[in-house]
C-alpha cells in the first residue's frame, strides 16, 4: 500500500510513501503521517492512497500515523485546495492552519560542537569573511546549536557542505533530534475510594493511631458521595502529603487514576442576559437569511446597519434557528478587543455548546477548544481569522461580524489568506448563508452587494430609540491661534469631558499611536532617533522608561543626547495613547482612568477586568488606539473624543481614506447607546477634508459613490484583483537584484497585467531586511477568477528559480493586499 502525503513545506506536489502492514488500516486520506523528509522526520496529511505507484526510486515507508480518524473530509480538501490555489501556497502550507499548533512530531537537527577545536581552526583561517570562517566564529563559544540557528545567524541557507568538512575533520557531530508534540491532552490524577464506606469505618480506630492524616483525607473522600476528587486538590485541603495518599492506595482503601480534564478559556468579562424584542426590521433581516439556511443554499449577505442598530442579536437570532435543525455556527470577529462582549452574549444563549479560539489562549486551551469542536461536543464557535479553520461539520451559518476590519488578513503566515473572502468560500462549500456585517462595510463588499453578487440587508435605525450622536469637527490649527489649545487637547473637548465627569458619564478618548512620544527629533542635526532593524522612528514609553520599535521590537534606554550629534538639544514630538493618558491626568486628577493598546492589555483577562470596570462606572474614561473603536456596547458612554483624525489619513496607501472613514464613523458609534444622547468631538488639521466631511454627516452613501469613482479612475479594487511581490533580503543589493529578475520574467505577461517597476517598499527597512515590492493589478472584466494573475506569478517565479543568480533570496506573494506598505 502507498500513500501520497504533502507536507507544510513550499513544495506544490505530494510525495509516495510505502504504508507499514500495521498503519494500512489507519492510513486513510485526511490524517496525519509521520515520515522521513530527505534528512528530517516531518509530520504530512495523507492526500491519497493507492495499491500501486509509478515511482521507480526507493520508497520510504511512513514512521507513524498520528490520527485515529480523518481531520479533513471532503469538503475540508475542497477549501484547502482553493485556499491554496487562490493564495499561492502549496496544499501542505494550507492543511497546516486546520491543526492547532504544537500536536506535530519533526525533526530538528542538532550539531554538537568541539569548540576548542573550532576555535583552532578559525585562528587558521585566512578570510575571516568567509562563510566557513562566519560559522566556526559562531561555533567555538558554544557546546550545540541548532542547524537552523546557524543557518540564520551566517544568513545562509546552503551550508550542508561545509558542516560536513568539519564533521569529517571532527570538528563537530550532526544529531537529528526528534520533537514529539509539545501539546497533548492534560491528564490529572484523581482519587476514589475502593472499599466500602462500612470497611473502612471499621478500621478508623487502628488507622487513627498510626496515621491520622490517611483518616483526614479518607473522610474528605467520603464526604465526596461517590464523586471523583482532583489528587492535588485533596492533598492541599487536607493538608497531607503525597506519600499519606500513596499508604492508602498500596493498602486498597483508595483508588489513584489518571483522567483528561478541559482547560476552558475562561472569560472573565460577564454581562447580564438580557431579553430583547426585535425590531420589524430585525425581524425581516432574520426571515430572509433564514430561507437559504432552511433549505441548505449558499447565500451572501452584506447586512449594513448603523451603530448600535443590534446586529449581534441578528446573528444570535439565526444562530439559535439554525442549532435546532442540528448544524452549526461560525462567528467570526476581527479582534481580541471585540470577543468579551460578543462571548459573554452568546454564553448567556447557548451555554457550553460555544466554544472560543483567538490568540491570547494558551497553546493547551486551544488544543482542547479543537478537541471539543472536533468531537461535536461545541456547536457554536466565536473568534478571530484563525477560528475560520475550526474543524466544524455541518456548517449552517457563517457570520464575519465587522467584515471591513483589516485584521481578518493575515499578513505573516503562508497562505496570506483573507478571513472574510474565505468565509464566503466555505459558506459555498457547506451550502450555508454567510452574513457580513458592518456600520461602514468596504467598498469592495458594497460593490459587490450594489452588483447583485450578495444581497444587501439594511438596519438603519439604532434600536431602543437611541439617535446617532451628534459629531463636531474642531480645526486645531484655528484653536491654537486662538490660544484655545492645552497641549494635545482643545479647550471645547477639555470643557466636555468635564461636564461628562461631573453627570458621572462615559468618556472614550481615540488615538490610534501608542506610546508617548512618537518620534525623538534633534534640533541642531535635524535628525531623527530610527530604529537599528527597521527604517521608521523609535517611541518613546515613559511608563517602561525606553524607546521601542513597533515593527520589530527593539527596545534601548532613552537617549540623554543626540545620538548622532551628541546635541542635547533633543524634543519628543508626536503624541501617543500613554501621553494622552498623562495629560488626562493632569487635567483631571480624580478621574479613574484606563488605558487600552496592545502595551496596556498583553496581560491575560486585562481587557475583560477593564472593560467590566468602565461598565460598572469604576473608570470614569478610556483612553485608546483602534481597539476601543470596535464593538464596544456601554450605555454609559455619552462622549467620544477624538485626538488627532489625521494618524490614518495621511498614509501613502489607496485604503487611507476608507479606513479613516471607517475608524472615525465606528469611534462615534460607541456614544449615545441609549436614551441619553451622545456626543463626538474630533480634532483635526483640515475639517474640509471630504472624508470627515462624510463622518459628519454620517453619510456612507455619500462616501461610497466618490470613493467607488476614485477607484475606478485609478484602477484598484474593486475593479481590479491586486498582488504585491515582495523581495527581501538583509542584503540591498541581493533584494534589488531578486526584485528586478523577478520583474523581467513577469513583465512578459504586461499584455494582460499592469506590473509597476520594483521599487524600495514605503517601510524600505523592516527587521533588518530591505524590502523591494512590485505591485501587479489585473482587471476583473478581462480575468474575473485571477486565473490569468496566479499563473503569472507562479510561471515567472519558476523562470526565475531556473535563471536568476538570486534565488536564495526570499520572495512572497500577497493577494488582495490590505495595505501596499
Amino acid at each position: 500500500m502507498y500513500a501520497e502525503i504533502v507536507f507544510p513545506l513550499p513544495f506544490r506536489k505530494a510525495f509516495t510513501y510505502l504504508v507499514p502492514e500495521e498503519f494500512e488500516s489507519l492510513a486513510v486520506k485526511g490524517v496525519r503521517a509521520v515520515a522521513p523528509f530527505g534528512k528530517r522526520t516531518l509530520t504530512g496529511f495523507i492526500v491519497n492512497t493507492s495499491d500501486e505507484t509509478s515511482v521507480t526510486e526507493k520508497i520510504k515507508p511512513i514512521l507513524d500515523i498520528l490520527d485515529d480518524e480523518p481531520i479533513i473530509d471532503e469538503k475540508g480538501f475542497k477549501f484547502y485546495d482553493w485556499l491554496s490555489d487562490y493564495y499561492l501556497s502549496s496544499l501542505g502550507e494550507a492543511l497546516r492552519l486546520a491543526v492547532p499548533y504544537g500536536t506535530d512530531i519533526e525533526s530538528k537537527r542538532k550539531i554538537i560542537v568541539d569548540p576548542e577545536f573550532c576555535k583552532k581552526l578559525y585562528e587558521e583561517e585566512k578570510n575571516k569573511d568567509s562563510v566557513r570562517a562566519k560559522i566556526l566564529k559562531e561555533l567555538l563559544n558554544r557546546t550545540e546549536i541548532s542547524q537552523n540557528y546557524l543557518q540564520r545567524i551566517v544568513g545562509k541557507k546552503n551550508i550542508y557542505s561545509q558542516l560536513q568538512t568539519l564533521k569529517r575533520k571532527g570538528a563537530i557531530s550532526i544529531v537529528d533530534d526528534i520533537k514529539g508534540a509539545k501539546v497533548k491532552a492534560k491528564k490529572v490524577k484523581y482519587v476514589k475510594l475502593k472499599k466500602s464506606v462500612g470497611e473502612i469505618y471499621a478500621d478508623f480506630p487502628e488507622l487513627e493511631t498510626r496515621s491520622p492524616k490517611q483518616v483526614k483525607i479518607l473522610l474528605e473522600v467520603i464526604s465526596a458521595k461517590g464523586k471523583d476528587l482532583p489528587a492535588a486538590e485533596l492533598l492541599h485541603k487536607t493538608e497531607s502529603s503525597k506519600s499519606s495518599l500513596d499508604s492508602l492506595e498500596k493498602k486498597g482503601y483508595v483508588e489513584v487514576f489518571e483522567k483528561e480534564v478541559d482547560r476552558r478559556y475562561k472569560e472573565v468579562y460577564k454581562e447580564e442576559h438580557q431579553k430583547f424584542t426585535l425590531t420589524k426590521q430585525q425581524k425581516k433581516i432574520i426571515d430572509e437569511v433564514l430561507k437559504p439556511a432552511a433549505k441548505n443554499k449558499f447565500k451572501t449577505y452584506l447586512l449594513h446597519g448603523v451603530t448600535g442598530s443590534g446586529k449581534t442579536q441578528v446573528y444570535i437570532e439565526i444562530t439559535k434557528e439554525v442549532l435546532k435543525n442540528n448544524k452549526s455556527a461560525l462567528i467570526l470577529v476581527p479582534e481580541i478587543s471585540l470577543t468579551p462582549q460578543i462571548t459573554s452574549r452568546l454564553y448567556n444563549n447557548f451555554g457550553d455548546s460555544v466554544t472560543v479560539i483567538h490568540s491570547r489562549m494558551s497553546a493547551g486551551e486551544r488544543y482542547d477548544s479543537w478537541q471539543r469542536v472536533f468531537k461535536g461536543k461545541s456547536k457554536v464557535v466565536v473568534g478571530a481569522r484563525s477560528a475560520l479553520f475550526a474543524p466544524l461539520k455541518d456548517i449552517g451559518l457563517i457570520v464575519v461580524d465587522e467584515e471591513h476590519d483589516s485584521s481578518y488578513k493575515s499578513f505573516d503566515i503562508i497562505p496570506r489568506y483573507h478571513a472574510r473572502d474565505a468565509a464566503v468560500v466555505l459558506g459555498s462549500i457547506h451550502k450555508c448563508p454567510v452574513v457580513l456585517g458592518s456600520a461602514t462595510p468596504s467598498v469592495e463588499s458594497m460593490y459587490n452587494a450594489k452588483t447583485g453578487k450578495y444581497n444587501l440587508l439594511e438596519l438603519p435605525e439604532r434600536i431602543d430609540d437611541a439617535k446617532l450622536p451628534h459629531i463636531t469637527l474642531v480645526n486645531v490649527n484655528r484653536e491654537r491661534k486662538k490660544q484655545r489649545m492645552e497641549n494635545v487637547f482643545s479647550k471645547i473637548l477639555l470643557d466636555k469631558i468635564e461636564d461628562r465627569l461631573k453627570k458621572k458619564e462615559g468618556v472614550i478618548i481615540l488615538q490610534n499611536r501608542r506610546g508617548f512620544s512618537t518620534q525623538i527629533y534633534c534640533e541642531d542635526c535635524g535628525e531623527v532617533e530610527i530604529c537599528d532593524n527597521c527604517s521608521v522612528p523609535m517611541v518613546f514609553h515613559i511608563n517602561k522608561n525606553i524607546i521601542q520599535c513597533h515593527y520589530c521590537g527593539l527596545i534601548k534606554d532613552v537617549p540623554g543626547a543626540c545620538t548622532h550629534c551628541g546635541s542635547l538639544a533633543i524634543k519628543y514630538f508626536g503624541t501617543g495613547t500613554e501621553r494622552v493618558e498623562d495629560e488626562l491626568s493632569f487635567y483631571f486628577p480624580k478621574a479613574a482612568i484606563s488605558r487600552v493598546d496592545s502595551d496596556a492589555i498583553a496581560r491575560r483577562s486585562a481587557l475583560s477586568k477593564i472593560l467590566l470596570e468602565f461598565g460598572k462606572g469604576d473608570i470614569d474614561i478610556l483612553v485608546g488606539t483602534q481597539m476601543v473603536s470596535k464593538g464596544l456596547d456601554f450605555s454609559r458612554v455619552t462622549l467620544v473624543g477624538v485626538i488627532s483624525a489625521e494618524t490614518t489619513l495621511w498614509l501613502p496607501d489607496f485604503r487611507a481614506d476608507e479606513r479613516t472613514f471607517q475608524l472615525l464613523t465606528q469611534v462615534s458609534g460607541r456614544a449615545g447607546r441609549s436614551k441619553t444622547p451622545g456626543e463626538v468631538i474630533i480634532q483635526t488639521q483640515n475639517e474640509k477634508h471630504f472624508a470627515l466631511q462624510m463622518v459628519l454627516k454620517n453619510d456612507y452613501e455619500g462616501f461610497y459613490k466618490k470613493e467607488i469613482i476614485d477607484r475606478e479612475k485609478m484602477g484598484y479594487p474593486p475593479f481590479t484583483r491586486i498582488a504585491l511581490i515582495e523581495a527581501k533580503d538583509k542584503n540591498e543589493n541581493k533584494a534589488k537584484g531578486a526584485a528586478y529578475d523577478f520583474y523581467k520574467e513577469l513583465i512578459r505577461y504586461g499584455e494582460w497585467l499592469k506590473i509597476s517597476q520594483p521599487a524600495y517598499a514605503v517601510i524600505s527597512r523592516l527587521k533588518g531586511f530591505y524590502r523591494f515590492h512590485i505591485l501587479v493589478k489585473s482587471v476583473k472584466e478581462k480575468d474575473p477568477g485571477g486565473g490569468i494573475l496566479r499563473k503569472a506569478i507562479l510561471n515567472s517565479f519558476m523562470e526565475y528559480n531556473k535563471k536568476s543568480r538570486y534565488k536564495d533570496v526570499k520572495l512572497f506573494y500577497d493577494i488582495d493586499p490590505q495595505s501596499v506598505m
